[in-house]
């Protein structure tokens, strides 16, 4: 005859093997639960930093017309040829000057009885960008341009080589004014502001303050105000609440 109580220390184990795992279970649960409730707070802040520009870039070129492809390529390379001859004589380095386009199109009447366009000439267009590094002689390089046959002036942008370096300063602004737009927010709630949680940085632009350019080309040397250069940095944080 079988022992009925043969198989009771199996029925045992299993059952607390059963209650272990379903205490675990619960323990995860609950930790699962208080980390859902986590309560946080998130802001965002930016911090702006000013510095004076030490280079500047220029766009500008030589637009020329012919009645043949062959003619204005001619023309213009004639022409460009001269100012970019200039220019290195005038101090710009030659890995400061920069070919940025090249194109070569027909030109096309513009009938008025319904006749269909056609070409009556061809144009070409070579223009580079130019670095100018001593803004001091700015003006005088815009004057040098159009007198050595340049014929369009299409940009004039400013840059600070020391930009990186002063946008960390513009950084540590951020995450201070993010700190204590936190707190401000934390002290209305009734809490406290605990440890960051994570910390993000968006993509900010140079903004330039106090910049113009007149008159391209004139008897003195045309005017130049390099202003400013605005530099920003944004963050976004989160910052857990006690």
């Amino acid at each position: 005859m079988s022992n009925p109580t043969a198989h009771r220390p199996i029925l045992v184990l299993g059952l607390a093997l059963a209650s272990a795992v379903a205490l675990l279970l619960d323990a995860g649960a609950t930790r699962a639960e208080e980390k859902a409730m986590q309560r946080t707070v998130t802001v965002s802040a930016s911090g702006q930093v000013a510095v004076k520009p030490d280079l500047a870039r220029i766009s500008t070129g030589v637009t020329t017309e012919a009645a043949t492809a062959r003619e204005a390529m001619s023309r213009n390379s004639e022409a460009m040829g001269k100012l970019i001859a200039g220019l290195k004589s005038a101090g710009v380095a030659a890995e400061d000057i920069q070919t940025s386009e090249l194109a070569v199109g027909p030109r096309y009447s513009n009938p008025r009885d319904g006749k269909a366009p056609s070409i009556i000439g061809y144009q070409v267009t070579n223009q580079v960008r130019i670095a100018a590094r001593d803004l001091a002689r700015l003006g005088e390089v815009l004057d040098q341009l159009v007198s050595l046959g340049a014929n369009q002036i299409g940009g004039l942008s400013f840059e600070a080589s020391t930009a990186e370096t002063a946008r960390d300063e513009a950084r540590r602004q951020a995450v201070a004014n993010a700190l204590r737009r936190a707190k401000l927010y934390a002290e209305a709630a009734g809490a406290k502001v605990g440890q960051v949680l994570t910390i993000s940085e968006e993509t900010a632009h140079v903004v330039p303050r106090g910049m113009a350019m007149a008159r391209a080309a004139s008897a003195e040397a045309a005017p130049i105000e390099e202003g400013v250069l605005q530099l920003e940095a944004r963050v976004t944080i989160t910052y857990a609440l006690e």
